[in-house]
């Protein structure tokens, strides 16, 4: 049976996700409200706007999602929740450029996750293509070292930004194969919010009085880097694999650079492009040999069942 045909290129569709995702951190980095807050409003104006859709074609799944998976869906929200904190807070001590690409470091952190818990195993190039990234990120950290203590700062809040986006992930990839996007997403979102609204008050950082411009941006990231960034990737995986969606994703570090350098002045330093450069590759060479190895582990089983 042949697929629907997308209402747009695919790939276009990819091009203009990378851009959305990259402008999360240059409206983080102009926003004056604090990290939490900005947290909170970027997840909770997302969850507004997709609650009509979500009332109208999906709220008899939500009505049958089971005890296991609402506590799942809490989980991955509580991770989510202090992600964006973390990722946040690291753009107040470092640059674009350094706390970006120190994220991308995700998927060896989703592997550290899946070998201890599912046990699953990597080829040699994978480990080497991990092994690189560590590297890179190593290059980064020393480079902001000797430019500022307080951009290596900076360096650790993004890796362990990067750390509970994983856990998010891990919690989450069970439930996501049992309820469709919109509601699963809804949920996650939801509990981030309710988090993030409770680390606020034990924080005791002011819900209101941010000037306008404030909000503006609380909005604006909520509709381009959460729903036209993250969504679209869910959208095109229809029509593209996910080996493409996970490569072009490392677009975001460059383009995120790209927009602090004209945006706000930002300067990339020769230790910052070397490490970038070390990371992007590392992590290429990573899912390059992962979704190999993972493919090769479909088809022996389904050889294996087949002699069965």
């Amino acid at each position: 049976m042949q697929q629907d045909k997308p209402i747009i290129n695919p790939y276009a569709a990819i091009f203009i996700a990378v851009l959305s995702v990259s402008t999360s951190a240059i409206f983080v980095k102009v926003s004056s409200a604090p990290a939490s807050i900005i947290a909170t409003y970027r997840l909770l104006f997302a969850v507004l706007f997709m609650s009509p859709w979500l009332l109208v074609n999906y709220r008899s799944q939500l009505k049958r999602i089971r005890k296991k998976d609402f506590w799942y869906c809490t989980l991955a929200g509580v991770f989510l929740a202090f992600h964006f904190i973390l990722w946040f807070e690291s753009l107040n001590y470092t640059s674009v450029a350094s706390s970006v690409v120190l994220v991308t470091l995700q998927p060896l952190f989703a592997f550290i996750g899946t070998y201890l818990f599912f046990k699953e195993k990597l080829s040699f190039g994978a480990i080497t293509g991990g092994i690189l990234a560590i590297i890179g990120s190593f290059v980064i950290s020393w480079g902001d070292f000797q430019v500022s203590g307080m951009a290596l700062i900076g360096d650790v809040l993004a890796l362990l930004a990067c750390a509970m986006v994983t856990g998010y992930l891990l919690f989450g990839q069970n439930v996501r194969k049992r309820l469709d996007l919109i509601p699963y997403t809804f949920l996650v979102y939801g509990m981030a919010v309710a988090t993030l609204v409770i680390y606020d008050l034990i924080i005791q950082v002011p819900l209101v009085g941010y000037p306008a411009k404030d909000w503006t941006i609380f909005v604006l990231l909520a509709l381009f880097p959460t729903l036209l960034g993250h969504s679209i990737f869910n959208w095109v995986v229809k029509w593209i694999s996910v080996s493409v969606i996970s490569m072009s994703i490392l677009g975001e570090p460059i383009g995120a650079s790209i927009l602090a350098y004209f945006i706000l002045g930002e300067k990339i330093h020769a230790s910052q492009m070397a490490g970038g450069f070390v990371i992007l590759s590392g992590i290429f060479i990573f899912l390059r040999f992962h979704r190999h190895q993972s493919k090769k582990a479909r088809v022996n089983q389904g050889k294996t069942v087949q002699q069965h």
